[in-house]
Parts: C-alpha cells; structure tokens; sequence
C-alpha cells in the first residue's frame, strides 16, 4: 500500500518537465567548451613540464630552509632566473654620510 501512494504521489513530479536553456546560459556553455578547447594543448604542455621540473623542483624545495631570506627572482635578458640571497644586517655595512666641514 506504502509503494502505490509514494508511486501515485511522484507521478505529477515525474510529469514536470525540464525548462530547456536559455539561448544566454547555452552560449555560455558553448563558450565555455571552446575556450577548454583551445586551452587544452596549453595544458598539455604544462602537464610535460611539470612532469619534468616536478622532481628537481621538489628538490630545491627540500634544500631551502627559509625563503623569506631569499629576494624576487630576477630574469635576465638571456633567460636565467637569479634568487639572490638578501644581505644580512650584521654583515652589511653602514653607509655613513659624508659632511664636508
């Protein structure tokens, strides 16, 4: 008795239909998937970086303590990456300003 009123209790949900989408929400979807489209070979390229520079970076990671004593990278026009280190306070020399008397 319990299954036919559950039954005849969904049939006018079962009869609802869907609304379709709007032109505005499948443009939006359209747009959507070609952009994924387009980004996919991008993603890709990044995927085989990663998947080379993973282990060495992950390395260099390990082998720095504190990167708060390191300053910006650097690129130089050739393409290399530089990461100075920042001066320490104890071994920086003060600049004293010169009077001339």
């Amino acid at each position: 008795m319990t299954f036919v009123v559950c039954h005849l209790c969904a049939a006018p949900l079962a009869a609802q239909e869907e609304e379709p989408p709007s032109m505005m929400e499948r443009g939006a979807q359209q747009f959507l998937e070609g952009l994924l489209l387009e980004m996919e070979p991008a993603f890709e390229s990044m995927r085989g970086f990663m998947d080379q520079m993973g282990p060495a970076l992950t390395d260099l990671m390990s082998e720095i303590e504190d990167w708060s004593v390191y300053e910006a990278p650097e690129v130089l026009p050739n393409g290399d990456i530089i990461i100075r280190r920042k001066p320490d306070e104890e071994t920086t020399p003060e600049i004293q300003p010169q009077i001339d008397l």
